[in-house]
């Protein structure tokens, strides 16, 4: 029995069943969105979501598809990146998130609160995942769009600080992360009608007191004192500093500064400053779970994540009994909402057992001081009269040796990552949705494509309406807020109406909306009366070779290798079962659809043929034969990535997926996305290189010696390897990869036009770089505007490549991938290599 996509099988067990339609559908076969997030809701009111919410969740995205609400389906997939963010199914989610992104894409809802949200979420599930390249772009995006859509004072603004605060915090930059956070705090402070007692202010000051005690620790291994990697205290170092017990300073409490040595060292005044940060951080924690109390709020996810974040205040300090306490009621919290089967619980579980080991060696410290002194006092009271504080000086630990190697302790600040959940804020007053955390992003109106007021005329700025005329538009009120099905309905009767030609013509459909609808009209129905028994394991869509699959086909495409067609993907063993039966079923289906003809006149085209771009695969057959991979190599073989074209990786993950209930196909797809980032790094290096030596430096050399032919082919290197690197600077997981050479400045164009693009200008200026290519390598002497020549020409061609170059550099530096201004950009791929963490020969230039 196959595992479906939450590793459960897919027996009578709860799990998703897509024969069977679940409560989210209507009787009239319409997906009910409302009803999905209600259920969703009451899973989590009963505390069942670590048993009941992968099903619930997977046959929702069954009935959304089947009934062809994509809103529906974006709502589900929202949901389900933050539940299985909480639940660590990093790999499983990555295909969810690459659905939802081109879900959205295909819907064309930018500029609207669903777009900012759907990115926030899915930057959200690749932080969690620990993709930090890609979570930051695709936070930039979600800035960028909610500069546009959202009011500066909106709570999902400081669910978006906070979560780029994670990023920042671990990558090890806690100042940038304790910056967003104030940000944060700052919003939900102006926005809130009762801050003590709202669950966003309490993950924030969360979050805060976590933070600043990471700067702390930061501080201290810099400067030998403040929190170190062992999550000893500031005032525990300065003690050993001054060579006072140190068990002194370690059961201090915070309020409390060391008074143990010489106070004007270095290390006592960054002592000093330390420990203010940690106060600091005290409160936050304290404030965090004095808001849960008021609001009545002690069995939500959040509350754990609370209560473990002020456990590890209270390990920082040296208070590791109170430490014990708080992580063992955050235990009890997160078994409550998730279960034990959770990396949560389990990061949890280890502080505890850490925290009470801690706990258990300062108890026994101070009864063996306690016995000592004893016996020490007992003799003195004949000799002499004790002071109290002689009294009750404690002595020096037998074994000062017994702290534990920083390198190996097991703390080290996991509890970060155990109380990730709680930095995630909920923009949503509404209890219900306050009661996941992984729906800190759910819109407020509880459906995350519910459009702006002016979403259904975002078609129309496309097509030059200004700023101003959008903001003339009469807002709508609360009353009459369009539904999302209604506004994506209005909005591609929008986009129908503003692409029409002026003649009356109708405009001809693209290849992907005709083979989504063959496959709803014919490939739908054929499945469910002839396979029902595997309706629920068949993915659906089109992929791989041809325009229609970038979205690039027009009226010229027509005449070739078009026409209605989808593609079938099917597991080995499911393919060893049905496999032939359904491909002559296929083939058996019409060949004229909506006034589309097949046309089968190349062998590619045909529908039996070997090379065949359509019909029934096999899922690791369909991607070999595109890359020669069943799936993509693994991270540790980057000379296997380096060896695949881009264009080869874009014709694996281009187009769409109609349906894929078991996900087996979006999950190797999503495969090929993933490039490793050293191997973004090294391809990045070597497309500077390769404009150093074409463009910037043989190019001039080519025109001066005459020889127009190999300028010519110089400059279109540089504009190839241009092209290529504002790919890559861009991160193709989030934009995807250049196509072969047809269509490259297509999807050049695409990517430029689109919000938070890096290097968008470039793609004009190649394109200026190819005109003027002809006059500066063949014009001659008299060629030109008054006979002036090719020198004109090539002196701009000289100009725009080291313009571009220059953009370039700036861009790396922003990027953090080099500190040098120099703009020969030979000269930066030392910088850029730096970057890369493996050590494979194949990965470097030198």
């Amino acid at each position: 029995m196959a595992p479906n996509a939450a590793g459960a099988d897919t027996a009578a067990n709860g799990t998703a069943d897509a024969t069977i339609a679940g409560p989210s559908m209507r009787a009239d076969g319409t997906f009910d969105a409302a009803a999905f997030l209600s259920g969703l809701d009451a899973i989590f009111d009963a505390h069942q979501a670590a048993t009941k919410a992968a099903p619930y969740l997977e046959q929702a995205m069954i009935d959304a598809e089947n009934a062809g609400d994509d809103a529906g389906l974006l709502t589900v997939l929202n949901e389900t990146m933050g539940f299985y963010r909480s639940q660590g199914w990093h790999d499983k989610n990555q295909w969810i998130v690459q659905r939802a992104l081109e879900l959205a894409a295909r819907m064309g809802i930018a500029d609207t609160e669903a777009w900012t949200t759907t990115l926030i979420n899915a930057a959200t599930a690749m932080r969690a995942a620990k993709h930090y390249d890609q979570a930051l772009d695709l936070y930039r995006q979600a800035q960028a769009s909610a500069e546009r859509t959202l009011p500066r004072t909106d709570r999902r603004l400081a669910a978006l600080h906070n979560n780029l605060s994670m990023v920042y915090s671990e990558t090890g930059h806690p100042r940038q992360a304790e910056a967003e956070l104030r940000r944060a705090l700052s919003i939900l402070e102006q926005s809130s009608p009762n801050p003590d007692a709202d669950l966003d202010m309490a993950s924030t000051h969360t979050n805060l007191a976590l933070v600043l005690l990471d700067a702390a620790r930061v501080a201290g291994e810099a400067g030998g004192n403040a929190v170190n990697a062992a999550g000893e205290s500031t005032a525990a170092n300065a003690a050993k500093a001054t060579d006072a017990p140190r068990d002194t300073a370690e059961s201090q409490t915070i309020g409390k500064p060391n008074k143990a040595g010489a106070a004007d060292t270095g290390a006592a005044k960054t002592a000093t400053a330390d420990t203010d940060a940690l106060q600091e951080a005290n409160a936050h924690a304290l404030k965090a779970l004095d808001i849960y109390r008021n609001g009545r709020l002690e069995h939500s996810a959040h509350y754990a994540s609370a209560l473990a974040g002020h456990a590890q205040v209270c390990y920082a300090l040296g208070d590791y009994a109170q430490a014990v306490e708080r992580y063992r009621q955050a235990l009890a919290v997160i078994d409550e909402c998730y279960g034990r089967d959770t990396d949560y619980y389990r990061t949890t579980e280890a502080n505890l057992r850490e925290a009470q080991r801690r706990a258990q060696r300062q108890e026994q410290r101070q009864a063996g001081r306690a016995e000592r002194y004893e016996t020490a006092h007992s003799d003195q009271q004949t000799k002499d009269q004790q002071t109290k504080d002689q009294q009750t000086m404690p002595f020096p630990e037998s074994n000062p040796g017994a702290t534990p190697n920083p390198a190996t302790s097991k703390l080290e600040f996991q509890s970060k990552s155990a109380a990730e959940h709680s930095r995630e804020t909920n923009p949503a007053t509404n209890p219900a949705s306050q009661r996941k955390f992984f729906s800190g992003t759910r819109l407020i109106s509880k459906n995350p494509c519910a459009k702006a007021p002016a979403a259904s005329a975002s078609f129309s700025r496309n097509q030059g309406e200004s700023r101003e005329e959008l903001a003339q538009q009469e807002p709508q009120t609360a009353g009459t807020a369009t539904t999302a099905a209604t506004a994506q309905t209005e909005a591609q009767t929008a986009a129908t109406a503003q692409t029409k030609p002026q003649t009356g013509a109708q405009t001809p459909v693209s290849g992907l909306k005709l083979a989504r609808e063959y496959w709803k009209t014919y490939g739908q129905p054929l499945i469910a009366e002839r396979y029902p028994q595997y309706r629920g394991r068949i993915a659906a869509g089109l992929v791989g070779h041809g325009s229609e699959c970038y979205s690039f086909d027009d009226a010229i495409s027509r005449d070739h290798d078009f026409g209605p067609r989808f593609c079938l993907w099917l597991t080995d063993d499911d393919y060893a079962a049905i496999g032939a039966q359904l491909q002559a079923d296929y083939e058996a289906l019409p060949s004229e659809f909506m006034g589309c003809a097949r046309s089968d006149s190349t062998p590619r085209a045909a529908r039996n043929g070997a090379n065949r771009r359509d019909g029934v695969f096999r899922i690791g057959a369909f991607f070999e034969s595109i890359t020669g991979y069943r799936t993509a190599p693994p991270a540790d073989r980057p000379h296997e990535w380096l060896m695949l074209d881009e264009s080869t990786l874009a014709a694996a993950t281009n187009g769409a997926v109609f349906a894929d209930p078991l996900g087996a196909f979006s999950a190797a797809r999503q495969s090929f996305t993933m490039m490793p980032d050293d191997v973004r790094l090294s391809l990045i290096s070597r497309r500077l290189g390769m404009m150093a030596q074409s463009g910037q430096y043989n190019v001039p050399r080519m025109l001066e010696r005459g020889d127009g032919a190999a300028a010519w082919l110089a400059i279109g290197e540089f504009v190839d390897a241009a092209a290529s690197l504002v790919f890559l600077i861009n991160n193709p997981v989030s934009v995807g990869y250049p196509p072969y050479y047809k269509w490259r400045f297509a999807a050049l164009r695409r990517l430029s036009r689109r919000m938070a693009t890096r290097l968008a200008d470039v793609c004009e200026q190649l394109e200026s770089l190819l005109r003027l290519s002809s006059a500066a390598c063949y014009g001659g002497a008299g060629f030109g505007e008054g006979g002036r020549g090719a020198a004109p020409a090539a002196g701009r061609i000289h100009e725009t490549i080291e313009h571009v170059c220059a953009e370039v550099v700036a861009e790396l530096q922003r990027e953090g991938l080099t500190d040098s201004d120099e703009t020969f950009l030979e000269w930066q791929r030392p910088y850029v290599e730096a970057r890369i963490r493996g050590t494979d020969a194949c990965l470097h230039s030198m």
